[in-house]
């Protein structure tokens, strides 16, 4: 049995019966049939049901944020933001499949020719998180369906709902019912049946996005299948501040990534690396904007920060601040689980922040942010690198040339200037060390899941 449950009040939302092998090898069985008919559908036909599929997300985006929000608390006009997002998604790929996918041609020697074809791979397994229950999916899903590909998702259990309803609207759109499928699976099986379905010939390859655990854990039982995964995993991404920042600027895109979804994000900024000319500057109005957000419950406008998604990941979240605090982090403000139900935590500012404390050196999912002091740009770049992740980061800068020249040296997936880390589905998304490997969205992502086809025609 799975319970969801509302992090801003603990009742619980609904319960779901979870399904044994036998039932998802029935479900594989009629998603790899419809996936034979699904790849020999012209790309315009695919093109069609996927501007459905946004048209419905936008028609219906108050009803699923509503749904986000009572699920795992994210702030109703932050939900509403993610459900939007997805329709842009599905309209980007259904205007851009077909370039994406286009053979590409190539004249050789003696007259002959080579063609390279993207063709489809089969069913993928998305091992999907909680956090961005919508988008995650999304991201995932839209362009291997637009490739060919059908679709096999292991939702989190605690957004149950959300993986339903996400399935219900492939449906509404006039997608055939099978090649979009959810599977509920309660905690104690996810190890055992996660294995099953990857071990299952129906199933061609596997994308995770979570923690960086279960990336390694389903990985490894796809190396051993010999099946591809792409993995989009933990992160701790370093925001650079130089000594000739706009600190304005900075702070306000710094306390956007570091409370949005109350910081529950791979890519929330959450290693602030200032430089020591403006660091106390930097703290003072970093600490004002802090204070003054507004935590509570995600259906009222005015909050900017929900509740923690789950009761242990804020105990996890709190005993970070702790030991940080006794190994010498300075406690600027929050810190205290507040009376009451919910699982809230306060916005939380570490500062002097060192190498050995937990919030150095461990991922903070939540709105706890670090600032971390660095004498020089080497020094700034040293300390950015000094983490196993690897996915998001940002420089603040008036001189876009040293900005890029820092840029050039932090070992991650993807550097922005002046800016706060989003994803874009007309960009690259993914990550190096730790963070995991693979791309999703744009063209690259498009192509993960694909045979990558070779012809070679003689004269």
């Amino acid at each position: 049995m799975i319970l969801t449950v509302n992090p801003a009040n603990e009742e619980v939302i609904a319960e779901y019966q979870t399904m044994t092998s036998g039932e998802i090898d029935k479900i594989l069985g009629s998603s790899h049939q419809d996936f034979l008919s699904w790849k020999e559908l012209p790309l315009q036909e695919r093109s069609a049901l996927m501007r459905r599929l946004a048209s419905l997300l936008r028609d219906q985006k108050e009803r699923h944020a509503a749904l986000i929000s009572c699920e795992m608390g994210k702030p109703l006009a932050q939900a509403v933001a993610e459900v939007v997002k997805c329709s842009w998604v599905c309209d980007f790929y259904a205007e851009h499949a077909a370039l994406f996918l286009k053979p590409e041609e190539s004249a050789l020697d003696g007259g002959a020719r080579g063609v390279v074809k993207f063709e489809p791979l089969g069913l993928l397994l998305g091992v999907m998180p909680w956090n961005f229950p919508f988008w995650q999916v999304f991201r995932f899903a839209v362009p291997a369906i637009m490739a060919g590909n059908g679709i096999i998702v292991k939702h989190s259990p605690n957004v149950t709902g959300s993986a339903l309803a996400i399935e219900e609207l492939f449906r509404e759109a006039g997608f055939p019912r099978h090649l979009y499928r959810t599977v509920h699976i309660a905690l104690e099986d996810v190890d055992r049946l996660t294995g099953y379905m990857i071990d299952h010939p129906a199933i061609k390859a596997v994308s995770v996005t979570g923690s960086t655990a279960a990336g390694r854990a389903v990985a490894a039982k796809a190396g051993r299948a010999l099946k591809r995964s792409v993995l989009e995993l933990g992160g701790s991404d370093p925001y650079i501040v130089l000594d000739d920042a706009d600190l304005a600027l900075a702070v306000d895109q710094c306390i956007a990534a570091r409370l949005l979804n109350t910081g529950q994000s791979c890519i929330a900024a959450k290693r602030f690396i200032v430089q020591a000319p403006v660091m106390e500057q930097f703290e003072a109005l970093f600490l004002q904007r802090m204070k003054s957000a507004v935590f509570g419950d995600p259906f009222n406008p005015t909050v900017e920060v929900g509740p923690i998604a789950r009761f242990d990941l804020r105990e996890q979240l709190h005993d970070q601040v702790l030991r940080s605090v006794a190994d010498g982090a300075r406690l600027l403000c929050g810190g205290e689980i507040p009376p009451g139900k919910g699982f809230f935590y306060p916005p939380t500012i570490l500062s002097g922040v060192r190498k050995g404390m937990a919030a150095y050196s461990e991922e903070t999912f939540g709105p706890v942010a670090t600032l971390i002091e660095a004498q020089d740009d080497a020094e700034a770049v040293m300390i950015a690198n000094d983490t196993p992740y690897g996915l998001g980061s940002a420089v603040f800068s008036a001189n876009r040339e040293r900005a890029l020249a820092i840029a050039d040296r932090l070992d991650v997936g993807s550097c922005f200037l002046n800016s706060m880390v989003k994803s874009d589905p007309r960009l690259p998304f993914g990550g190096v060390k730790e963070s995991g490997y693979g791309r999703e969205l744009s063209s690259y992502g498009i192509k993960e899941f694909v045979n990558i086809k070779t012809f070679f025609m003689g004269r």
